[in-house]
């Protein structure tokens, strides 16, 4: 399975490294592909070395201006000319969205694509891992829009809230008829 990770590029401390490590692996260990935003710095190297090492494999989509800090030595690199545009390359390369803690950059990624799920515009199973509780106050937000009615499809439709890497990927298994 192809799986898209959102995620950030910065150097973070051991809370977010080591469980976005674990993650790295159990995607690299069962076969499947990553496809992220290419970098070779901070949390993204970080996953990338992961899947990489346990066997997965890595496509990559960077854009133009941040093409100095592309990955060498992964199966396949794409350079879009925007963000925009890579956006849309990662989410059509991909068969399935896990979404990891981040900035501002992640926070537009998430909303965008699960935008795009709510209007039927993709399919695909997207996963929120929720590491160490990052993303509690986004998980109530959300459950409130759905309770207040502003979201026209169920919350449980779009989006699956995992505390792990183990439980988003045993997710996604299921929903792909893998497991």
């Amino acid at each position: 399975m192809n799986i898209c990770v959102f995620l950030s590029a910065a150097d973070l401390d051991e809370r977010y490294t080591g469980p976005a490590r674990e993650f790295a692996g159990l995607l690299g260990k069962g076969g499947h592909t990553l496809v992220w935003g290419g970098s070779d710095v901070g949390l993204m190297k970080v996953v990338a070395d992961g899947v990489q090492e346990a066997g997965g494999r890595l496509v990559g989509v960077s854009v133009e201006f941040l093409s100095a800090k592309a990955r060498p030595g992964v199966d396949e690199m794409v350079v879009a000319r925007d963000l925009a545009e890579r956006k849309a390359l990662m989410l059509a390369r991909s068969d399935a969205v896990v979404i990891m803690v981040g900035g501002t950059g992640t926070l537009d990624e998430a909303t965008e694509i699960l935008e795009l799920k709510k209007h039927g515009l993709h399919a695909k199973p997207v996963v929120l891992l929720n590491t160490a509780g990052f993303y509690d106050g986004l998980k109530q937000q959300f459950q409130r829009m759905d309770a207040e009615g502003f979201l026209p499809v169920p919350l449980t439709d779009l989006v699956f809230f995992a505390d792990d890497g183990a439980e988003a990927l045993a997710h996604l298994e299921r929903d792909a008829g893998i497991r």
